[in-house]
C-alpha cells in the first residue's frame, strides 16, 4: 500500500519507554504512506495524580497553547499530543451514563486533533485503531473514515481497567470497524465472533536492539552460579506469571538457578521465591543490557499462567530468546502452536521439568541458528505487508 493517509490511534503514546508495537507499525506504515500518530489525551485523574510527570506537564504545556503538539518524527511520519483534557469516566457504574459521557469525551478528542487534520491536508485516510476501545470509539463516526481497521493485540477485556465497559463497548467498535487484524490466532477468533472480517496478521519484533549486542561483543554476563542457569527476563506480575510453578521449579531441581530479571510487582515482592536459595531476584534493569543477560542463560523460560488476559496474547519474548538462538520452554498456550517447532511447550510442573532436562542436554550450532532464522521471520516488514493485503489494497 502507498501514497495512503494513515491516522493512527491507540493505547500507547509515542513517548512511552516500553515496547509498541503500535509504534512499529506506525514507522513501518511511514515507508510509503503519510502517517499521523495521535497520542491518547491526557485524562483529568492522570493530571491530578501525576503532576510532576515530565510527560504530563508537556501535555499541560501543549493544552496551554506554550508548547506545539504536532511533532515530525521523520518525513512521512508525525505525532500529535492533543491539547484537550478529556474527563476519568471509568467508575462510572452504569453503561448508558459512561456511554453519554464517553461520546463527550470523544467529541472532546475529535475537536482536538481535527485542525492538525485538515492542516495536514490527510483526506481520504485509513484509520488505524490500536484497541483504544473508549477514547476512540466515536472516532469513525466523527471522522469518517475511508476505511477502518480494528487493531487487537491483547485480550484487553480481560484487565480490571476494561471489564466494566469493555465487555459491551469493545465487541461494538470491532463490528462496525471495516477490518479486524488480531496478532495471535486466538484473537482473531475472538474478532471474528463480532466482525467476519478478521484476519491473523502475526507479530513483529524489533531486533536492533539485540542486534547493536551481537555486534559489540560484550562479554556475557557469568555471576557467581554453580549449575545450569534457567531464566526469565520481563515484568515480573502474578497476572501474567505462575509464581507457584517458579516455585515447584526450584524445589524440584535445587542445582539449577533460576534468576528473574525485571521489576516485581506485590505478589512476586512477597511470594516464597525470595526464601529460596537458588531463585535469584536481579532487579529492574536498563533496556540496553537485556540481551545481556538473555545470553548469559543456559535455557530461557516463560511460565506463564493461563487465565484469560495470557491465552491469546503473542509472546514477543520469545522472540527476543529466539534470536539470540537460546534454548527456549515456554506454557502451552494457543498462540504458543505458532513457536511448537522451535520451543518446548509444557502444560506441568513434569513437563517443565523434563523440558529444561532436554534442553540442557540437547543443544547444537543447527538448532542454534535455527531458531535465529526463526525469529528473523517475524518481522514487522512481514506483519505489516499482512496488514496491508487484510485491507485489500
Amino acid at each position: 500500500m502507498k501514497n495512503r493517509n494513515i491516522i493512527i490511534v491507540g493505547q500507547q503514546a509515542w513517548d512511552t519507554e516500553i515496547g509498541s508495537n503500535c509504534k512499529n507499525i506506525a514507522v513501518e506504515f511511514s515507508k510509503h504512506n503519510r502517517v499521523l500518530y495521535i497520542n491518547p489525551p491526557l485524562d483529568r485523574i492522570t493530571k491530578i495524580r501525576r503532576s510532576n510527570n515530565a510527560g504530563v506537564k508537556m501535555r499541560l504545556d501543549v493544552i496551554a497553547g506554550k508548547q506545539e503538539g504536532l511533532q515530525q518524527i521523520n518525513n512521512n511520519l508525525y505525532t500529535l499530543y492533543p491539547d484537550c483534557l478529556i474527563e476519568s469516566i471509568n467508575w462510572l457504574p452504569f453503561d448508558t451514563l459512561f456511554n453519554v459521557f464517553n461520546r463527550l469525551n470523544n467529541q472532546r478528542f475529535y475537536r482536538a486533533i481535527k485542525p492538525t487534520i485538515d492542516a495536514l491536508g490527510f483526506e481520504d485516510v485509513i484509520l488505524f485503531n490500536d484497541s483504544d476501545i473508549f477514547r476512540s470509539f466515536y472516532l469513525i463516526d466523527f471522522l469518517k473514515p475511508a476505511f477502518s481497521v480494528y487493531y487487537s493485540r491483547d485480550n484487553m477485556i480481560a484487565t480490571t481497567y476494561y471489564e466494566r465497559h469493555g465487555t459491551s463497548l469493545e465487541p461494538k467498535l470491532i463490528a462496525k470497524s471495516n477490518i479486524c487484524v488480531a496478532n495471535s490466532e486466538f484473537l482473531k477468533d475472538y474478532c471474528a465472533t463480532y466482525n467476519p472480517n478478521a484476519f491473523y496478521v502475526g507479530q513483529g519484533c524489533d531486533f536492533e536492539l539485540f542486534d547493536e549486542y551481537l555486534n559489540s561483543k560484550k562479554d556475557k554476563i557469568k555471576g557467581d552460579f554453580v549449575g545450569p542457569v534457567i531464566g526469565y527476563v520481563g515484568v515480573l506480575t502474578s497476572a501474567r506469571l505462575d509464581i507457584s510453578l517458579i516455585g515447584a521449579i526450584a524445589k524440584a531441581k535445587p542445582e539449577w538457578n533460576i534468576v528473574l530479571v525485571g521489576p516485581e510487582d506485590e505478589d512476586f515482592l512477597n511470594s516464597e521465591l525470595h526464601q529460596l536459595q537458588n531463585v535469584h531476584f536481579t532487579g529492574p534493569k536498563p533496556v540496553t543490557d537485556l540481551p545481556v543477560y538473555i545470553d548469559s542463560f543456559d535455557v530461557c523460560f516463560n511460565p506463564q499462567v493461563v487465565n484469560d488476559l495470557t491465552i491469546g496474547n503473542y509472546p514477543r519474548k520469545i522472540d527476543e530468546y529466539l534470536v539470540l538462538g537460546k534454548p527456549t520452554i515456554a506454557t502451552a498456550t494457543k498462540s504458543m502452536q505458532a513457536f511448537k517447532h522451535y520451543v518446548s511447550l509444557a502444560g506441568s510442573l513434569k513437563e517443565y521439568i523434563d523440558g529444561i532436562h532436554q534442553l540442557l542436554s540437547n543443544n547444537n550450532a543447527e538448532l542454534i541458528a535455527r531458531r535465529k532464522a526463526f525469529a528473523r521471520s517475524h518481522s514487522w516488514e512481514r506483519s505489516v505487508k499482512e496488514i496491508y493485503e487484510s485491507i485489500g489494497v
